[in-house]
């Protein structure tokens, strides 16, 4: 029997897309049991169990597009490939970039913890030296210094870990965001083009969302 090598119809293609977008905006909705002794690491451990689940997935999906099918060669096949192709290394570096910041913290709280200062009992001025600004109030210093205590932290250096947790969260959850919202926008191109010519010229705007939100990053760090 002979294979069926005929292109994928623009459907599949924004198909593909969007699964990948529905996939990439799982994983921030992704939860992970943490234990009172790395409650520090709640924010980051969801993501940093489903996302290398995820980064398989699409990686799979990939493969299938461009092995197990001919390569693209319509218009619309090519700029599917180079968005797909975009996000799955995008998540793949933001993931990268998570599991370094939360190896950092890992290190961070390895290391003997210093006596609880007034950091949490006062706004920290700046002449104390501490990169915080936070007013607790009571309540909230009582929850610290419990959830300090279980994971065997002086109440300051656990709101410093806390901190860089969240952080490297919110970091992915931006990555996350864009990445999904790009491969979501590009397969609304790819679906409502009334032909397959699809724009593929040399300016800017002949290329995916997430092609152009990596190259406008390129430019932005250079």
């Amino acid at each position: 029997m002979t294979a069926d090598h005929s292109p994928l119809p623009r459907t599949e293609l924004a198909g593909l897309l969007t699964d990948a977008a529905h996939s990439v905006s799982g994983i921030l909705t992704a939860d992970y049991p943490t234990a009172a002794s790395r409650s520090y690491l709640h924010p980051v451990l969801g993501a940093l169990s489903a996302g290398p689940r995820v980064i398989c997935e699409l990686n799979d999906r990939l493969e299938g597009f461009t092995v197990d099918e001919p390569l693209p060669t319509t218009p619309a096949g090519l700029f599917t490939l180079a968005s797909y192709a975009s996000a799955l290394g995008w998540l793949t570096e933001s993931l990268a970039e998570l599991t370094t910041s939360v190896d950092r913290i890992c290190t961070r709280v390895g290391m003997p913890t210093e006596p609880p200062c007034s950091a949490l009992t006062a706004p920290a001025g700046p002449e104390e030296g501490h990169g915080f600004d936070f007013s607790f109030s009571a309540l909230e210093l009582a929850a610290i210094r419990t959830a300090a205590d279980a994971a065997g932290l002086a109440p300051d250096h656990y709101v410093e870990v806390l901190s860089e947790s969240l952080l490297a969260a919110s970091r992915l959850t931006d990555a996350c965001m864009e990445i999904s919202s790009g491969l979501l926008e590009d397969a609304t191109y790819v679906l409502d083009e009334a032909t397959d010519h699809i724009r593929l010229g040399d300016g800017p705007d002949s290329l995916p969302t997430l092609v152009r939100s990596l190259l406008a990053r390129m430019e932005a760090t250079e």
